[in-house]
């Protein structure tokens, strides 16, 4: 018995783990294009210009991208075969629980009828990262890649936790190699 409550207790703690890092992924690609064609990149500034993030957190998702780009065999160049640009939304997610409660008995009020209730509110920030791989000589975007995670505030969780989007997006790259 007492085996069971420490499996359920691991069970649920790994469910609460693997849902807080969950991202979600999703990408859309031009099935004519070969993309074992593409061997060299350089990011597409004009596109990571207009991300709406702050600098320092364009350097991490940039940083984040080249080591997964490295990972895959591709390498940076000056004359790439694709360019890669960004693009980022957040949206605030404001839950409300409603927890009242009553204890006593009978209908209505009553001396020994009383109850309390409470509101709890939670809110956290969600961020989706846009990845798009765009062919260099023809200047079409030929994959787009899309992450959907919770974000982190302190600056160690948040580098990592771009690590862990960036990674999920690129790891359906190519398409049909998944």
């Amino acid at each position: 018995m007492k085996s069971l409550k420490i499996t359920a207790i691991l069970l649920m703690f790994v469910l609460v783990l693997s849902s807080c890092s969950t991202v979600k992924v999703a990408t859309d690609y031009d099935q004519s294009v070969n993309f074992g064609q593409y061997e060299t990149y350089a990011f597409f500034k004009p596109g990571i210009d207009k991300a709406e993030i702050s600098d320092l957190d364009k350097k991490r998702i940039l940083r984040a991208i080249e080591a997964e780009m490295a990972e895959k065999g591709f390498t940076k160049s000056d004359s790439p075969d694709m360019l890669v640009s960004i693009f980022t939304k957040t949206n605030q997610n404001v839950n409300i629980y409603n927890n009242n409660y009553a204890y006593g008995y009978g209908w209505g009020w009553h001396p020994w009828y009383w109850g309390a209730g409470r509101n709890t509110i939670s809110s956290t920030t969600e961020g989706t990262l846009y990845i798009d791989l765009i062919d260099a000589e023809a200047r079409e975007l030929v994959w787009q890649g899309m992450g959907t995670a919770a974000l982190a505030s302190d600056v160690e969780r948040k580098q990592k936790r771009i690590n862990e989007i960036v990674e999920e997006i690129l790891a359906k790259y190519p398409p049909g190699k998944n």
